[in-house]
């Protein structure tokens, strides 16, 4: 019966593994990525806004354009503050 001797293992690091600095570094960009919001979750907003302006001013026919562009104001000034 053959003795197995023990071979010392070497741990080898993978080229997917980051280093602590590493993740930390890249954390802030992902989280600014995440920050932004979509195009589609803008316009979803925009949407419910403009509908709720609809109905407060009682279901009114002819102001959809103005209930938008009220909705499209209120949202972008929250989004993006100057």
């Amino acid at each position: 019966m053959k003795t197995q001797t023990a071979k010392p293992t070497v741990e080898k690091k993978s080229h997917n593994q980051l280093s602590k600095q590493d993740a930390e570094v890249s954390a802030p960009a992902k989280s600014a990525r995440q920050a932004q919001p979509s195009f589609d979750d803008l316009h979803a907003r925009i949407t419910a806004r403009a509908y709720e302006l609809y109905v407060e001013r009682g279901y009114r026919d002819g102001c959809g354009l103005q209930d938008w562009v009220d909705a499209e104001r209120e949202i972008l000034s929250r989004e993006f503050p100057v």
